[in-house]
């Protein structure tokens, strides 16, 4: 499975996304920074323009990094699979003598991986800029998180494997629909769906949410695959 992971990596030029996951942690650092410290998320009195729940600056990181990532995911796996489809370059994949359903799982294993990663480090990278600018600089936001603790590696490992794993609920979608525009159109809904408030509504802060929608992610990626020995190509 290692090796065609690793194949799927090298197939796909994965320097590339690389370069702008890089990017995109970069864009997304400099804008909770300006966020937190220089006042563009304040009233014009100075005061923070926030709903309730979301003054504190672990709200603004986790919901921009989130949207960001579970979009970039989609894009990855609409590329690798969806694209693989559509193009024929899957028919010479499903043509080696390995299980349609191992290539499969190795494409997904591929994203999932390097996303999963990407947005932990990305995390980390902008938490750790928002501590070293609380130093020097008043923040805007409430302080909210200690990384000297435990608890906090661990929140930010757990979210990121549920976000992340959410893709494949869109790759599920773009793949019934023959489509790579429905799969990010779909993590688009999602980001709506998890993320949005409705009134005082909101699934984000849901201690119990995100552990269902993990088990409807993983169910929704093993019905990406199930039967696929015995279906025709896109």
């Amino acid at each position: 499975m290692l090796k065609l992971i690793r194949l799927e990596w090298k197939k796909n030029h994965i320097g590339k996304y690389i370069r702008g996951a890089v990017i995109m942690a970069f864009v997304l650092g400099l804008f909770i920074f300006a966020l937190a410290f220089l006042g563009i998320a304040n009233d014009p009195d100075g005061t923070l323009d926030a709903a309730p729940g979301t003054d504190v600056v672990s709200a603004p990181i986790e919901l921009f990094t989130s949207m960001a990532f579970l979009i970039y995911t989609s894009v990855m796996l609409a590329s690798f699979i969806v694209s693989a489809y559509k193009d024929k370059t899957m028919n010479l994949m499903f043509s080696y003598p390995i299980k349609r359903q191992k290539i499969l799982a190795s494409q997904m294993a591929a994203v999932w991986i390097f996303n999963f990663c990407a947005l932990t480090l990305t995390k980390l990278a902008v938490y750790m800029c928002v501590f070293l600018g609380t130093r020097t600089m008043q923040s805007s936001f409430a302080i909210d998180f200690d990384m000297g603790g435990l608890s906090f590696y661990l929140q930010l490992i757990l979210k990121s494997v549920v976000i992340v794993s959410m893709s494949f609920i869109a790759l599920f979608v773009g793949m019934a629909m023959k489509s790579s525009k429905a799969t990010i159109i779909t993590s688009f809904l999602l980001i709506f769906v998890t993320q949005a408030n409705v009134g005082d509504f909101t699934m984000a802060g849901d201690r119990f949410f995100p552990a269902v929608l993990t088990v409807i992610s993983f169910v929704f990626a093993a019905l990406s695959i199930y039967n696929v020995e015995n279906k025709d190509l896109i």
